[in-house]
């Protein structure tokens, strides 16, 4: 469980990062919704403990447990669908507002970085293979399917994307991949046809409304595309150097209540409005630092094991913030990615923490030189 660790190694560059996203991200709630505050500082405590903990344990010791970590996410991801709190039409919470919510997608990011990371490993001289491949596509294709299911089609292709660089990163041939990229570019021309039938089945209303609001904005610049627009107006306003935290002007787009729930999604429109472009690119440089410390660490570690999760943590990181802050600067279709470290959401915060703690763990038992 406890490895020969050495003090040196530990990465306490990457911890101060992390430490510096939550606190910016603290204030930045605070400045969006101060009623979230007192409980985005108790979990923003407990996950920075957690995170210290958890960097201590062996991420050795936790994969060897892969097989029941799977068989628990499958189970929690079954109870939301059978017992979870149904809000704005969607069914991906457990417990209530008035003592505990948790969101069990994004405990499945991690528990499936554990997950695949320990399957690749154990198949990395047959990554190649028709049965492998087979295998590792039916291994995720399960929790992908629940979530889905539930539905949540941004934290699906969230976490397809992390476990599919992972897969990449194991050695997955080039052929391989252009094949899937030829099948995939008829497959999206089909589907783009598709959701503009009427009444397509297996496809939510409103991811067709996402989908076409960001393909014909001016058809939806009163509905879908609204939040967007909005938050592009408040990233735009703060200028360079933005109008001071917790502006209470008219003049913000905050106080005018134009981008409902800013604090989680549209973390970002508080930000740009707030700190300018300044603060803003200042956020970016922090947030990309964290990836860049997991990849060096993905580099020198220990094992392949230890490659694999550090690669995914770096993935869930640096996509994360790709697809939030596109979404809120209108580059990408509206999805409700949120901003790691940053949005509030104690089950996000959580995550990301857990995933940080795992790589400083790998970074303490990297290869020696």
């Amino acid at each position: 469980m406890f490895e020969g660790y050495r003090l040196r190694n530990y990465n306490f560059k990457l911890l101060v990062f992390v430490l510096t996203a939550i606190i910016i991200g603290t204030v930045m709630i605070n400045s969006a919704d101060s009623s979230y505050l007192r409980k985005q500082l108790v979990g923003a405590a407990i996950c920075v403990i957690g995170l210290v903990a958890l960097s201590l344990i062996s991420y050795k010791f936790i994969g060897k447990f892969y097989l029941v970590l799977y068989g628990f996410n499958i189970i929690m991801l079954g109870a939301v669908l059978l017992f979870g709190s149904n809000v704005n039409g969607a069914t991906r919470w457990i417990g209530s507002d008035d003592f505990i919510k948790v969101q069990p997608s994004e405990f499945s990011k991690i528990i499936m970085i554990i997950c695949a990371a320990r399957f690749l490993s154990d198949h990395k001289d047959t990554i190649n293979t028709a049965k492998t491949l087979i295998s590792y596509a039916f291994f995720c294709a399960v929790p992908l399917i629940l979530i889905v299911s539930e539905p949540d089609l941004s934290t699906t292709i969230d976490l397809f994307v992390i476990l599919f660089v992972m897969l990449f990163v194991a050695g997955l041939s080039y052929k391989v991949i252009l094949i899937g990229a030829l099948c995939l570019i008829p497959l999206a021309g089909s589907f783009l046809w598709y959701i503009r039938q009427p009444n397509p089945m297996f496809i939510q209303d409103y991811w067709v409304e996402r989908i076409l609001s960001h393909l014909y904005p001016e058809d939806y610049a009163d509905t879908t595309q609204y939040q967007q627009d909005n938050s592009v107006m408040a990233i735009g306003s703060g200028q360079l150097t933005g109008k001071g935290l917790n502006s209470s002007t008219l003049a913000t787009v905050k106080d005018a209540n134009l981008i409902s729930e800013q604090q989680t999604d549209f973390i970002f429109s508080v930000v740009g409005e707030e700190l300018g472009f300044v603060g803003s690119s200042i956020l970016v440089v922090i947030l990309l630092s964290i990836v860049i410390q997991c990849i060096r660490i993905a580099r020198k570690a220990n094992d392949e094991n230890g490659m694999f999760i550090a690669t995914g943590v770096a993935t869930l990181i640096g996509f994360q913030t790709f697809i939030n802050i596109g979404v809120a600067t209108s580059l990408l279709p509206n999805t409700g990615i949120p901003l790691p470290f940053i949005s509030y959401g104690l089950s996000s915060l959580v995550s990301s923490c857990a995933g940080i703690g795992l790589v400083i763990n790998i970074s303490l038992q990297r290869r020696k030189y």
